[in-house]
């Protein structure tokens, strides 16, 4: 038994050499941080919670338009038949909008409605919009307008044939590798590593853009970079400005950067609250207007929620079917869910740490929430 454990001891400390080795000669030195906050916490992946490890920006808030609260406000329950879900799922949030007022919500293990926690993914939702905003402004001529326009890196062989609505449509045809079991996959870097820009713009566009769906976080990236470019502004400021203001929302949004001073990272990592997020559904459920303000360009906003190449994909919007209801949505890799149920005036929100399998582009949790809101009203 002693020598089985020096052997074993030999070949733990060869992998680690070997490891660090690799490392250190592929300069993927945010491998560090990520096994400090997943394998050394007990985790195997990401945390809804873990925006304090990296630098944020604010997305400061103006005067806050706290929620009407309908007079049903809470007055039903979530029907037994789905908590078992909401618990296998480990739900924290859950929010109802309808008619405009907020209907319904619960928190659970300690969160609230002032909580904040990681959007992943439905921050590509929220880039859309902003880029919606900024073809209004006339500060991007339209989604056919080329990416090289802003970035002059790409006006070069395949890469000149990029524009912003295969951004949107995520149909780039870049060589971005989407894997989130891979530490050397671009999303484990982007997310952990340190210089965002750098390390997208080392991806090339290797096929006819346009043609193919494949969803890809550095898409969105690339979209979000150049708003900033074509505004003028940090992505964060731009959507203080321009969307979280005019929205009326209560709580300053923190939205995670690359490093101190450096870039939102515009694929994911916006920070907030349910009741927050379900002012981006109502915004797109009365398509693109608020307070009697377009904030959005309405045909924009109508095409943002249609399948482009993909059934279940607009323009950074994910579209499912629901026992005959058509419901487009924003989506995060941890269950994050922002509804928007036009035929009931009805927006839902579900914060949460785990979601259920994906089956042709649909995560079954997915119409737990939605069929547990149409039984409650």
């Amino acid at each position: 038994m002693k020598k089985f454990l020096k052997w074993v001891g030999y070949v733990l400390l060869a992998i680690l050499i070997i490891a660090n080795a690799i490392i250190f000669f592929t300069g993927r030195f945010y491998i560090y941080k990520a096994v400090a906050n997943t394998y050394l916490k007990g985790r195997t992946g990401v945390s809804i919670d873990e925006y304090a490890i990296f630098s944020n920006r604010i997305v400061k808030t103006g005067n806050p338009q706290p929620w009407p609260v309908s007079k049903n406000y809470n007055k039903k329950s979530i029907y037994p038949r789905y908590l078992a879900e909401f618990s296998r799922y480990q739900t924290e949030a859950y929010v109802i909008i309808k008619n405009d007022s907020l209907c319904f919500e619960q928190y659970w293990d300690g969160y609230s409605d002032t909580s904040h926690t990681n959007s992943f993914s439905m921050a590509k939702s929220i880039v859309s919009i902003l880029a919606g905003i900024a073809i209004q402004e006339g500060k991007i001529k339209s989604i056919d307008e080329h990416v090289s326009d802003f970035i002059p890196s790409f006006k070069y062989g395949m890469d000149s044939l990029l524009t912003i609505k295969d951004l949107l449509t995520m149909s780039s045809g870049m060589d971005f590798v989407e894997s989130y079991s891979s530490p050397f996959a671009y999303p484990a870097e982007a997310y952990y590593g340190t210089n965002l820009l750098e390390n997208t713009l080392r991806y090339k566009v290797v096929k006819q853009p346009g043609k193919e769906f494949f969803y890809q976080s550095g898409n969105s990236f690339l979209l979000g970079y150049i708003i900033s470019v074509a505004t003028g502004e940090k992505l964060s400021d731009y959507a203080a400005e321009k969307l979280w203001q005019p929205l009326g929302a209560e709580h300053p949004a923190f939205w995670s950067l690359d490093h101190e001073g450096g870039l939102e990272k515009a694929y994911c990592c916006f920070n907030s609250n349910a009741r927050d997020f379900a002012r981006l559904g109502q915004l797109y459920l009365d398509s693109g207007k608020w307070g009697g303000k377009q904030l959005a360009p309405q045909n924009y906003v109508l095409q943002s929620m249609k399948p482009a190449l993909d059934e279940h994909y607009g323009y950074n919007w994910w579209i499912l079917n629901c026992d005959g209801h058509n419901v487009p949505y924003c989506r995060g890799i941890l269950g994050q869910y922002i509804f928007v149920i036009p035929d009931k005036n009805m927006v839902v929100v579900r914060l949460g740490k785990k979601r259920g399998q994906v089956e042709n582009n649909v995560p079954s949790d997915a119409l737990t929430y939605l069929r547990a809101a149409f039984e409650m009203n």
